[in-house]
């Protein structure tokens, strides 16, 4: 795979209340992900930063991304070990630190994957794999904080 693949979405701010921006607590934070050809994503800012907590907040998107993009790249470094994975499941968790003076920072995100495997023999291959799936997962290789993996490995 070589070259380059852009990626493109559509945001659109759905939160004026009647007043726009008029004043910090005058408009909701409601805002729609649109990709062509995919369902509408309903978003927000998180709670505490006065966003609607039923909604995906950008928070959760990349916590999300880089789950996802290391469950990927670890099926595919699987096939390549010849590990059969019959299970995955991602307990993913970030710790985003505010700095005080408004802003804030994800200081980490923790994957927490629990495979299941298909046999004994590819238990050693299948811990190994998520080394390569890390170094593969575009996701993690972009941003500037510690992407930590605690998985779990049981045959079934």
């Amino acid at each position: 795979m070589h070259g380059e693949h852009r990626y493109a979405l559509t945001a659109t701010w759905t939160g004026n209340l009647g007043t726009g921006t008029s004043g910090y607590r005058d408009y909701s934070r409601d805002v729609t992900l649109e990709v062509s050809g995919k369902p509408a994503l309903l978003a927000s800012s998180d709670k505490p930063f006065r966003g609607d907590p039923e909604r995906w907040n950008p928070e959760d998107l990349l916590v999300a991304a880089l789950s996802e993009c290391h469950l990927l790249s670890y099926l595919h470094a699987c096939v390549q070990a010849g590990v059969v994975v019959t299970s995955y499941t991602d307990e993913a968790t970030g710790l985003l630190r505010e700095d005080g003076k408004g802003s804030a920072q994800f200081e980490e995100v923790v994957l927490h994957p629990r495979v299941t495997v298909a046999d004994a023999s590819m238990v050693e291959a299948a811990e190994a794999a998520h080394k390569t799936a890390h170094d593969w997962c575009f996701i993690a290789r972009s941003v500037n904080f510690p992407v930590l993996h605690e998985p779990t490995v049981t045959v079934g």
